[in-house]
């Protein structure tokens, strides 16, 4: 199984909620892809990015950098060619990366 795949299923068995994959390939030499969730709270993101470098680990990937995790309203998980983002409700409306990209 491949990390993009490894890092969706775990966020969805995880329940984390709104998982959006947007492809970067052709607009951005700073990832493939970034992975977009949303956790149910600040503990719930944390748990994700501890579920998600376990499933990585087993299979052999690495993360090469995490940042957030102190404040934990938004994650950012740094795997090379996929970047995963875990926002709380309220900071995912009010940064809206989503928007950004897609454009």
């Amino acid at each position: 199984m491949g990390k993009l795949d490894i890092i969706i299923k775990t966020l969805e068995n995880k329940q984390a909620s709104n998982i959006k994959v947007i492809d970067l390939e052709n607009k951005s030499s700073i990832a493939d892809y970034f992975i977009i969730a949303t956790g149910n709270s600040i503990n719930q993101n944390k748990a994700l990015l501890e579920y998600i470098e376990e499933n990585l680990k087993k299979e052999n990937y690495d993360i090469l950098s995490v940042e957030g995790l102190r404040d934990g309203n938004w994650i950012l998980i740094d795997c090379g060619d996929v970047v995963v983002h875990i926002f709380t409700s309220s900071q995912r409306s009010f940064y809206n990366i989503e928007d950004l990209w897609e454009s």
